[in-house]
């Protein structure tokens, strides 16, 4: 009779994840939201579980290599249940999604966060609003669903405009940049008018937002919408102001270098009181030295080609015809309101009669109808180069909190840069080592269903950075850091993960051993607590 051969599956830091998710009880949230109701062996939570340590394996496979990543992993430790790889099949990642999309991602995705955050006792200053586009692979037949998103051509952020787009918006709280709310959007979404949606429908219930001081986001909240919504609600906002509105340029045109007083860090600022969108605010124009020093000389560079490309596409129009004078004149408006550096010393609109057949027409003949072209003199317009200098280094921030004394010029400005915190977590979902960097499933329906898995992915992973730095600073620092020979106690979540590499499990003889674990892996699953030592013992 042979030896009984060893088995080998490789643990590394996915047994973090499985413990995390176990201790904010994840699996059993969605298990009560969305019971199974068949005999399937898998239910929901377990599959999500699934999903999310798939997702944060960092692999670089698509999903629909799902039951193949657990072929080499220790599936019933991850999730401690009696489930073996053959079990985490295609059928049962589909029915998951499906029935997440039925249960409305957002609603379930919110409660989850919600519970995290209180979970980890965060204390949250601020919330974080911004969007990002995915592009999807495949093609996707128009679906009955008008509550599904729709998968059309977009704006790419990805780079791929030939692709049809998925947009996800997420809300992240500041402390630990955990997303709190998520919702998948059609490809063409315009992220202003996304922006309006969401500040008057669910800032209201989000609980992370009544918790907060300040609702922050870039220049695509800045609408008389947006922010009029988020004021009657009394929610203080601190936005990006677009350098569109008529009211901005004037302020920069009017700005004296002696008015800017020193930040800090390179920045100088001065307050201005505004009133746009009938909300009394004050503006902070900023101006930074490091943002001057790299932009001017493109600026210097790009100055006269910019004039001649705005004064080439003037050329084009004026030999553009017209059926009537009204559509010259809207034509002629547009394009002046698009230039940045040349004006118009006249605009003239010519009206030509169009005569039956060729050449000159007989005397006396009547026109068949007339055809109309733009005249127009243009010249630099040294207001508007002054302008854009100005901008060079310069950008406006608003708060509708004007009453605040500690709401200083450097608290402003260190509010608004914290927006990197969700930032962060997009080129995170756009790592090509998660997941995927492209996304095809059957329906568009499967697809918002993912997005959620993505967003919890996210969730997981920063609620860990966040919990491993908090028990690391309440110790000596010893986590070993990317500097050799040095210690951290502000160690990425990555970093961790990289350095619990090596770590396996082997059955031999009926009996579970784990192998390779290492002091400092020891000493940080002590401090984390005994149900991630559970995992790894």
């Amino acid at each position: 009779m042979p030896a009984p051969q060893p088995v080998i599956k490789r643990l590394d830091h996915l047994g973090l994840i499985a413990a995390f998710c176990r201790e904010v009880g994840l699996p059993d949230i969605i298990d009560r939201i969305i019971p199974k109701y068949s005999e399937h062996k898998v239910s929901h939570g377990d599959a999500v579980l699934a999903m999310i340590l798939n997702g944060l394996g960092f692999h670089s496979r698509t999903l629909h290599m799902f039951s193949d990543f657990f072929e080499t992993k220790p599936v019933s430790k991850l999730l401690a249940k009696d489930i073996e790889a053959h079990h985490l099949t295609d059928d049962v990642l589909g029915r998951t999604l499906d029935a997440l999309y039925e249960a409305d991602v957002s609603a379930l995705y919110q409660a989850i966060a919600e519970h995290v955050v209180d979970k980890l006792g965060l204390k949250t200053d601020s919330v974080h609003l911004d969007i990002t586009s995915f592009h999807v692979d495949g093609e996707y037949a128009q679906d009955d669903d008008i509550n599904a998103i729709k998968l059309v051509k977009g704006y790419s952020r990805d780079h791929r405009p030939e692709l049809n787009q998925v947009v996800l918006e997420l809300i992240c709280e500041n402390q630990a940049g955990l997303p709190v709310y998520m919702q998948a959007l059609s490809g063409n979404t315009n992220d202003a008018k996304a922006f309006s949606e969401v500040t008057k429908k669910h800032i209201h219930c989000l609980k992370a937002a009544q918790n907060s001081r300040y609702f922050i986001a870039d220049a695509a909240l800045y609408t008389e919408d947006s922010i009029r919504s988020l004021d009657e609600q009394k929610q203080k906002f601190i936005t990006r102001v677009p350098m569109t509105i008529k009211s901005a340029k004037e302020a920069l045109l009017a700005l004296r270098p002696e008015q800017l007083t020193h930040i800090g860090n390179g920045y100088s600022g001065c307050w201005i009181d505004a009133n746009y969108g009938a909300v009394t605010q004050k503006w902070l124009l900023v101006h930074s030295e490091q943002a001057t020093k790299r932009e001017e000389i493109t600026f210097y560079k790009n100055l006269d080609k910019n004039a001649a490309k705005e004064l080439k596409a003037l050329g084009q129009l004026m030999k553009k015809e017209f059926a009537c004078a009204i559509d010259a004149e809207q034509a002629m408006d547009d394009f002046a309101s698009q230039c940045h550096l040349i004006g118009f010393a006249q605009k003239t609109i010519i009206k030509e009669a169009v005569y039956a057949g060729r050449g000159r027409p007989k005397k006396g003949a009547k026109p068949t109808g007339y055809r109309y072209f733009i005249d127009a003199t243009p010249y630099t317009d040294l207001d508007k180069v002054k302008l854009a200098k100005l901008k060079v280094g310069m950008f406006i921030l608003a708060t509708n909190d004007t009453d605040s004394a500690d709401l200083t010029m450097a608290a402003l400005l260190e509010h608004y840069k914290s927006q990197q915190k969700v930032e962060r977590g997009f080129r995170f979902l756009k790592s090509p080592e998660f997941l995927t960097s492209s996304i095809f499933l059957k329906k568009p329906q499967r697809i918002e269903a993912l997005l959620m898995i993505m967003t919890l992915s996210l969730l997981v992973y920063a609620s860990l950075e966040h919990k491993i730095r908090e028990q690391l600073n309440k110790t000596e620092a010893f986590f070993p850091s990317m500097v050799k020979n040095k210690t951290t106690t502000k160690p990425t979540a990555r970093w961790v993960f990289l350095k619990f590499e090596g770590i396996d499990t082997l059955e031999l003889d009926g009996q579970s051993f784990i192998t390779g674990v290492r002091e400092h892996q020891l000493r940080l699953l002590k401090l984390l607590g005994q149900l991630y030592e559970a995992v790894y013992s």
